[in-house]
């Protein structure tokens, strides 16, 4: 056998790995983002903010995609972490790039699904009626600033940022912990994620709304900007891009 022989089929299978790994950040972060979007729109709307609910439903949806997928791909699912494990040379640069792709598709069919299909609507309930918990934003775009602006007072961009960072680097800390030299996931990785994601969203949420991922807050971000909304969220997306990743 020729060496030539010997690394087609190992080309072959490289590429067959890289697009399972890929296809599995596509399907986790979908998964994902439909779940906190189905939180955040129906079940804040219907049952109230409580930060407490918040923290739970987005800890175990991390946890539970996280663990279904993590013998299939590195389980990243947030383009902060995808840029912190290249940095530090655990993904491969371009590698990289596709899982970022992937994730920011995964939550933009996502944010497709919960808006154009799924949210209930009439002419008495519109789609932004909906949207008061799921956006992320600072200012008259925060979570808080319904209660907040009664007093006069609101969460402004230094608040977000300072927020957004530290859960960043605690969010990225726990991944680069929990993974090896490959970045593969080392047992209790998806139970790491989780109670990171869960004690970052308690923090962060009556701030920003949690947003701790960016592909999580572009998802929904494009499609809730065709609605009649106080801010629209576009506008302050790029700070849910810059402070995970510089994190």
């Amino acid at each position: 056998m020729t060496a030539v022989e010997t690394t087609r089929p190992d080309q072959s299978r490289n590429a067959m790995t890289l697009v399972l790994r890929v296809g599995g950040e596509l399907v986790g972060s979908f998964l994902i983002c439909l779940g906190i979007y189905l939180f955040s729109t129906i079940g804040l709307t219907l049952y109230g903010p409580y930060l407490s609910f918040v923290a739970l439903a987005t800890g175990l949806i991390y946890a539970g995609v996280t663990m279904m997928l993590a013998k299939v791909c590195q389980a990243q699912f947030n383009p902060a972490i995808t840029v912190a494990s290249m940095l530090v040379s655990k993904t491969r640069v371009l590698d990289g790039i596709l899982f970022i792709l992937a994730q920011v598709l995964g939550a933009l069919a996502a944010g497709a699904l919960v808006m154009r299909v799924i949210l209930p609507t009439s002419d008495a309930v519109t789609v932004a009626q909906w949207m008061s918990y799921v956006n992320n934003g600072f200012d008259d775009g925060s979570f808080s600033y319904g209660q907040l602006s009664q007093a006069g007072v609101s969460f402004g961009i230094a608040a977000a940022i300072v927020v957004e960072v530290v859960a960043g680097m605690i969010i990225a800390g726990a991944a680069m912990r929990m993974t090896d030299e490959q970045g593969a996931p080392l047992q209790g990785y998806g139970l790491a994620m989780g109670v990171a994601y869960g004690a970052c969203a308690a923090v962060a949420a009556p701030v920003t709304g949690a947003a701790l991922n960016p592909a999580r807050s572009t998802g929904i971000a494009v499609f809730s900007s065709f609605e009649e909304l106080t801010q629209n969220p576009l506008d302050q997306l790029w700070v849910f891009w810059i402070c995970p990743v510089l994190a």
